[in-house]
């Protein structure tokens, strides 16, 4: 009985292929729904079997009404209009037609069905909207890449990225859609205009921008970017896109999947499907990530872009976040402590050996790292592109060209793109024919770092360090195995980084430890850098980077492990001091007061 209870409306929009995926959903809903309302469900389709109804229809309560509502009829009128390309079916825009489909509500949910609900729904539908058509989040595969980014301004025309949502959880405002006449504008756009790369959630966009409330982001939390740093702000978890735990093993917040799968009758069928995803299907799924982005910076390359004035650009503030820095390490400086981080990192989160695959031996770490690093390699042409990075001069390239063994490459740490400047150096000497090239990371950027960044700190050949001792065995382990077969390994012997800051720091031992085991050499990268004429966001000038890479420094057969590595530590700081004075003309002084004994 619905009595006085609040009714929310929630529509789906499935095919035969997803019942099992809507019955998990429907199970986490069930489970954190509330006595106090009562559940109107709508699943909206066009050819599902009278046994799936069945089946799902054992999820009606007293509160909880569950109706499947055919609208065969009204898509065949438009079906010839409506593109799909990909994993996409027609369902993709059964949502946009509930506006006019059910005009006896003002107001109602729809979900994808690759969502988990961890609290009650009704909180989600009682945000007010005001008279904004949409409420929803912002997607997340749009913040975490550029050419998304790009593509959503210039061909979709919403202002800022950020405002650009994801259409997977939308709390409808149906009264205003309709006196917006929005399906009927809609049909028009379909027929003038085609979105190849999001499809009806670009028509959304295109359509609601200036009227959509954006709402937290833990209401539509995909498994990218990390984990959100308290589980309880969770609400719904959102398998977007290719992030679907029925077919890759490691997805972020796979448990909750799984949880509320075992809980339905369809949990064998599940790990069926995933048992026999095979792993060509596995590099078909990833690549269709890829062309995604590259179709998206396709479009976006075709758009001009005069939205932003080319002259008489405003001056821009310098930020008060890099002057605090800076001014922080002018204080550890003067208090000698070098290997103290100036800015504020990720809290770490211990790194479990389960956690971490060092030699990409699973499949999906195999795929995770090929998209990775393709995305990085776009990521990296659009810093040089626009001049976020730029490269004046490499010194030296001979000296890391003719080094036909593995290697520790060791550098100066002053921004977050110097690793990008070594990989493009990397890929001009030609050795990634041959090499691979790793990353040794702390622990929290692997852990637990947001957004792009942190995706590329878990996936992009990196090295993870842990405070866990058994991960730290796995870790050299895999320095060993990889420095044998004859790949790179960079590393930052300062430990620390220091936005900008132009001396080489105190070394630590362990770069020189790990190739004195290995009988490797190190080879030293000294970065000097000097303003160039283009200020940053932050209000200072980009730097222009000369790269000097010196003679590699090789293990002594005559000394111990322990007397290389003093002498290896020492060698090369002499080098990366003789490149600081030769660049800068002076001499290396720090500003360390001595403490009195």
């Amino acid at each position: 009985m619905k009595n006085n209870k609040q009714i929310i409306p929630i529509f789906f929009a499935i095919d035969e292929n997803y019942i099992p995926f809507l019955a998990v959903t429907l199970q986490s809903l069930l489970d954190n729904s509330s006595k106090e309302n009562y559940y109107s469900i709508k699943v909206l389709y066009t050819n599902i079997s009278e046994e799936n109804k069945k089946k799902i229809n054992k999820y009606k309560r007293i509160n909880i009404d569950i109706e499947f509502v055919n609208i065969a009829n009204y898509v065949d009128k438009i079906k010839d209009q409506l593109y799909t390309r990909d994993y996409y079916s027609n369902t993709t825009y059964f949502r946009l037609i509930i506006p006019e489909l059910y005009p006896q509500y003002d107001k109602a949910l729809y979900l994808d069905s690759d969502i988990v609900v961890l609290s009650d729904i009704a909180d989600l539908y009682n945000i007010e909207l005001g008279d904004n058509l949409i409420g929803a989040t912002t997607d997340e595969a749009v913040t975490s890449v550029k050419a998304f980014q790009d593509y959503v301004e210039k061909v979709i025309g919403v202002v800022d990225f950020k405002n650009y949502f994801n259409a997977g959880v939308l709390l409808m405002n149906l009264a205003e859609l309709r006196k917006f006449k929005f399906q009927e504008k809609f049909l028009y756009l379909l027929s003038t205009v085609k979105y190849t790369v999001a499809q009806d959630q670009d028509y959304l966009n295109r359509l609601c921008k200036g009227r959509v409330k954006i709402i937290d982001g833990s209401w539509d939390k995909m498994p990218i970017g990390g984990r959100l740093s308290r589980n309880e702000e969770l609400h719904i978890i959102h398998y977007n896109l290719v992030s679907k735990p029925w077919h890759f093993d490691g997805i972020e917040y796979e448990e909750y999947f799984w949880k509320y799968a075992s809980k339905t009758e369809f949990l064998d069928k599940i790990e069926e499907i995933k048992a026999n995803y095979s792993e060509e299907e596995k590099v078909k799924d990833m690549q269709i990530g890829d062309k995604l982005i590259e179709r998206a910076q396709k479009e976006a390359d075709c758009v001009g872009d005069d939205r932003r004035p080319k002259e008489s650009k405003p001056s821009i503030e310098k930020s008060q976040d890099r002057i605090d820095v800076l001014k922080k390490i002018e204080e550890l400086e003067k208090e000698g402590k070098f290997d103290v981080d100036p800015e504020d990192d990720p809290p770490t989160i211990p790194l479990k050996p389960n956690r971490v695959d060092y030699l990409k031996k699973k499949s999906t770490s195999k795929i995770k790292t090929i998209a990775a690093n393709k995305i990085g390699e776009m990521f990296l042409n659009d810093l040089i592109k626009n001049n976020k990075l730029i490269i004046k001069e490499i010194k030296g390239m001979e000296n890391l060209q003719n080094v036909k063994t593995g290697a520790m490459i060791t550098c100066n740490h002053f921004n977050p793109f110097d690793c990008f400047a070594i990989e493009q150096v990397f890929r001009t000497s030609g050795q990634e024919k041959e090499k691979k090239l790793y990353k040794v990371i702390r622990e929290g950027n692997y852990t637990n770092f947001p957004g792009l960044y942190g995706f590329f700190f878990r996936n992009c050949d990196t090295l993870p360090l842990s405070s866990n001792k058994r991960t730290m065995v796995k870790f050299m382990e895999a320095v060993d195995k990889i420095l044998k077969r004859g790949d790179f390994i960079l590393i930052y012997p300062e430990q620390s980084m220091w936005w900008n800051y132009r001396k080489p720091k105190p070394l630590k031992s362990g770069a020189f430890k790990l190739a004195s085991r290995s009988n490797v050499p190190v080879i030293p990268i000294f970065i000097t850098m000097e303003d160039s004429d283009i200020i940053g966001e932050d209000g200072f000038p980009i730097q222009k980077y000369t790269i000097n890479i010196d003679k590699p420094i090789y293990p002594d057969s005559k000394l111990s492990v322990r007397e290389n590595v003093e002498n290896m530590k020492s060698k090369n700081f002499e080098v990366w001091k003789e490149e600081y004075e030769n660049f800068y003309g002076i001499p290396l002084e720090y500003t360390t007061v001595a403490k009195e004994v």
